[in-house]
């Protein structure tokens, strides 16, 4: 239960509602138990079982003096006006209970409304917050259709099944207490015995909630699946059709399909079985309890008009009892999807900002690699081995290599997306961990080989969250990344939407976004991971021009396949399995028998 009252933490900082819901709740409790002490002397009196009560009560405030005071009233009505007037009387005061007993019950309701989906906001604002600032690594080893899963379908579970019988929870309970202190005032003897017969039943009932608890976690375990292979279908249709994987594909998810359908079928069985379960239960107490109370009518030990209000009291405590069983049922199921949201709630933050980290405003002499290894897990092997290096502010680096030789890896270590396993890495002497994160990547400018756009338009893929830029701004980084004209041939310009992914594009155009992206940011270091090695011959000397505008005067780490990419360079450092094992400038290298040479042979 951990999860749920952690879930009912979110309360606090919603109190004023939370308060009136209460309040509302009392008082639709203290209504349904108000017509139950008054049922019995309206009986007695209209089916003269007891002398009439001519004289007024003493004042107080319990049971027995709302009783005494309601035959008081009924009798002077019989006594002024008749039965049949006295019996207006009742009617319309209980139509009067149970108008307010509703109204509040509505009320509790309407309080309850804004606090259930501020909560529900809450917790998908939580989750998104938290996917932004997990590193790297972690979505390495989770499937983002499950991860979309949690945040969709997992929290939607928790609103329709914890939030959505909240007010049961808080509400029947007092409407129980209500009922059962009047049965407790009626008949000692018969409570205890209707008490005995409840907490088996409760026993029964809690079980099946146990093992459906059990099974919902399996389903939305199921249903993370599945949305995980739709969601690689979508991106991968392009393969799938190409290679005629469609059967495969098709297969995969029917398999996944049906397994999810099994398993949802399994918790409707034990979920619906509630509902049944329990009306049979308590019809089952209510047979024992009229067997067992006729017994005490037949021997004189209770009046029959006195076992008809312990009856009518026994139903108020039914009804809730019901709804309170079907809501415990709910809240079991909804227990297992909020484990599944806290599992990304309560990830371990593994690159964060030191306790001491500073702000860094500026770029001004070197960045160094010292002595860096690193490692993406325990099982793995290093992936870099003692690498050393020094970029001056103002040069280019290129790193070359053969496929996971560990080139992205060490651009990767430099914004920190992942954090070295030994060694150091400075900018201007600083440790970049005694660095803030925000203030070290804002120093950094990044175009990948896959070019990141968004179902936005040009305009706010361009800016993309950059604060007090201009249009003129945006435009000239543009026409520096040769991608003014484009732009403007598409039919809104710059406010055109480009689809998912940007795929309304060629890829030429949308690299040349990407780096009017990071023009536009201005930074004093880039990193440029595979840029052009994805594009067609034309695109790439278009990209390469925009490239070379944009690594001016700017310290640049390059990591290239082509030859085009890497000849500038101001040094070239050759990395074979996580080590360096050659470096100078292209026309050194050239000169040399070794890897380079041969990797450039091959370009």
């Amino acid at each position: 239960m951990k999860s749920f009252w952690r879930l009912l933490g979110h309360l606090r900082h919603y109190r004023a509602q939370v308060l009136l819901n209460i309040v509302s709740n009392l008082l639709t409790a203290f209504f349904t138990a108000l017509a139950i002490p008054l049922l019995q002397p309206f009986l007695e009196l209209l089916f003269d079982r007891k002398a009439l009560v001519l004289e007024a009560p003493q004042s107080g405030f319990s049971v027995r003096h709302l009783s005494d005071y309601f035959s008081y009233t009924v009798s002077r009505f019989i006594v002024e006006q008749g039965k049949e007037a006295a019996l207006v009387y009742v009617c319309v005061w209980i139509v009067s209970v149970f108008f307010l007993k509703n109204l509040f019950r509505y009320l509790s309701l309407f309080f309850m409304a804004p606090v259930r989906n501020s909560i529900i906001r809450d917790l998908r604002r939580q989750l998104f917050d938290k996917l932004l600032i997990l590193p790297l690594a972690y979505f390495s080893e989770e499937r983002k259709g499950d991860l979309l899963s949690r945040i969709t379908a997992d929290v939607q579970e928790v609103e329709w099944s914890i939030l959505n019988v909240l007010e049961a929870v808080f509400r029947e309970p007092l409407i129980i207490l209500g009922a059962l202190g009047i049965m407790l005032y009626i008949s000692p003897q018969l409570t205890l015995f209707v008490f005995a017969l409840m907490l088996f039943t409760g026993v029964v009932i809690g079980g099946i909630g146990r093992r459906l608890k059990r099974s919902s976690l399996d389903v939305q375990e199921r249903l993370g699946g599945l949305v995980s292979i739709i969601e690689e279908a979508l991106g991968g249709l392009r393969i799938i059709k190409g290679f005629n994987a469609e059967p495969y594909q098709r297969r995969k998810f029917s398999q996944e399909n049906e397994a999810y359908r099994r398993s949802l079928t399994r918790l409707l069985w034990r979920r619906d079985l509630s509902s049944p379960l329990s009306e049979f239960l308590g019809i089952a107490v209510v047979a024992v309890l009229l067997w067992f109370g006729s017994r005490l009518v037949f021997s004189g030990q209770m009046g029959a008009e006195t076992f008809l209000t312990f009856i009518f009291a026994f139903y108020n405590v039914i009804e809730p009892a019901k709804k309170l069983s079907r809501a415990v049922y709910d809240i079991q199921k909804g227990i297992a999807a909020m484990q599944r949201v806290e599992v990304v709630l309560d990830a371990p933050l593994t690159i964060t900002d030191a306790p001491d980290a500073v702000e860094i405003s500026s770029f001004e002499h070197s960045i160094e690699y010292r002595q860096v290894s690193f490692q993406y897990n325990e099982t793995e092997g290093p992936v870099l081995q003692g690498i050393d290096l020094s970029i001056p502010k103002g040069k280019v680096l290129a790193l070359v290599g053969e496929s996971g030789a560990g080139k992205s890896t060490i651009a990767d270590l430099l914004p920190r997306f992942y954090d070295v396993y030994s060694g150091q890495i400075c900018i201007d002497g600083q440790d970049i961990r005694r660095l803030t994160l925000r203030s070290l990547r804002s120093l950094m400018g990044i175009v990948s080989q896959e070019a990141i756009l968004f179902n936005d338009t040009i305009y706010n893929n361009i800016v993309f969250g950059m604060e007090g830029v201009t249009p003129q701004d945006v435009e000239r980084a543009a026409r520096i990344a040769h991608a003014h004209d484009f732009i403007m041939a598409t039919e809104y310009g710059y406010q055109t939407n480009i689809g998912d992914r940007g795929m309304k594009l060629s890829g030429g155009q949308r690299q040349r976004l990407t780096i009017a992206r990071a023009i536009l940011k201005n930074p004093p270091i880039l990193i440029l991971d595979e840029a052009t090695s994805a594009l067609d011959t034309e695109s790439e000397k278009l990209v390469q021009q925009a490239l070379e505008e944009l690594m001016k005067n700017r310290t640049a780490i390059v990591i290239a396949h082509r030859f085009s990419t890497i000849r500038h360079a101001d040094e070239i450092v050759v990395l074979q399995r996580g080590r360096i094992v050659q470096r100078g400038t292209h026309k050194t290298l050239v000169q040399e028998e070794g890897v380079y040479k041969r990797l450039v042979g091959e370009l």
